[in-house]
């Protein structure tokens, strides 16, 4: 199959990671991939293969996540069975593709918690079929959008970086930022959007006991970063709460922290909690559309409403008072859900079974 990905541009978030990574199944798979982005450039630009054709419509990056010149010209001459759309920029263009590719079988995506454009509404009852990554995705697809849950087929994200067989903690990574073995280390990794919450974690962490020793790791970048750093500076923090910075690769983290937190208003499914699943992470977070299918909720993972600061702390409190044997049983059921359920070689083989279905 002559297969399409289209991205608007490579900036460093989760369905961006997703698009390279299916892009890269697909080729290795032996189907012709390409993977179309409007803007040039972004944090994860060259993270693309070699196995993979990256096209670029924007000549020069104008900073113009929507506008994608000579789109339809472009899938006209590269004539694909399959274009797959991947957020929300992409998908409100899927629509008119179809009406104009009818012989192409053109996917639509949901994978956000944020109420959709327009022009993302109107290609939803255009295009030939929908992928959502959760299930609760799928259901506000039907419950709010009136879309026929027979044209949707849930297919969850796929572990981009899957753990190794055996996961040891990492002392040399928790030494860089001061922790030491007895210390409890949080991590949230995501970009540094307003939706994201981080700020807000910081101000339900801060509520937890000085004893035992805790740290809180907010790995990534964005634009609101720099509130974050000057909120944690004003209240005197630096010594609980550190900010690694964007990793390209955040296994090292993983395999050093102890549990997963995030705060976040608006998601679909984090790449975030699953991987840390896999990692063997308890996780606490806020309830969004999907969180609860990145873990066995009560068992290896915890939602808490949606401001219930002190509910969030009170199950920090109780892992962090679970004795060595009880976390290392955690991690093992959390690491064997998360690598049979987002097994990346699992994933790529439903999208490519979903597109034989869709051309036949």
């Amino acid at each position: 199959m002559k297969i399409i990905i289209v991205q608007d541009r490579l900036r460093s978030g989760g369905t961006e990671r997703q698009s390279i990574f299916l892009a890269q199944a697909f080729a290795a798979a032996g189907h012709e991939a390409t993977l179309l982005t409007f803007r040039p450039g972004g944090t994860l630009a060259d993270s693309v293969s070699t196995g993979v054709r990256h096209k670029v419509l924007q000549p020069v990056d104008l900073g113009l996540d929507w506008f994608a010149p000579g789109l339809l010209p472009t899938l006209r001459e590269l004539a694909p069975d399959v274009v797959l759309c991947m957020g929300r920029m992409a998908n409100c263009y899927g629509g008119a593709l179809q009406r104009h590719l009818p012989a192409t079988a053109m996917i639509a995506t949901m994978r956000t918690g944020k109420a959709l454009p327009w022009l993302f509404r109107r290609s939803l009852a255009t295009v030939r079929h929908i992928v959502a990554n959760s299930r609760d995705a799928s259901d506000t697809l039907v419950r709010t959008y009136g879309v026929d849950r027979s044209r949707i087929s849930v297919i969850h994200n796929s572990l981009v970086f899957p753990p190794p067989t055996s996961v040891d903690r990492d002392l040399t990574v928790r030494a860089q930022f001061g922790a030491d073995v007895n210390t409890h280390v949080l991590l949230c990794v995501a970009m540094f959007r307003p939706e994201k919450n981080q700020r807000e974690l910081v101000e339900i962490v801060r509520g937890l006991p000085a004893h035992p020793p805790w740290q809180l790791w907010l790995a990534g970048d964005g634009p609101a970063r720099a509130a974050c750093e000057q909120w944690v500076a004003k209240h005197d923090l630096g010594a609980r709460v550190k900010f690694p910075g964007f990793q390209r690769d955040p296994r090292p983290l993983y395999q050093a922290a102890d549990y997963a937190v995030h705060a976040s208003s608006s998601e679909a499914l984090s790449n975030f909690l699953i991987e840390a699943q896999a990692y063997g992470l308890p996780v606490v977070a806020y309830d969004a559309q999907g969180i609860a299918e990145c873990f066995i909720p009560d068992r290896t993972g915890w939602v808490i409403p949606r401001g219930e600061h002190d509910a969030f702390r009170a199950a920090l409190t109780r892992l962090m008072a679970t004795s060595p044997a009880g976390r290392a049983t955690l991690a093992q059921e959390a690491s064997a859900f998360a690598r049979h359920t987002f097994d990346p070689q699992r994933q790529c083989a439903a999208y490519l079974s979903l597109f034989q279905t869709q051309l036949a």
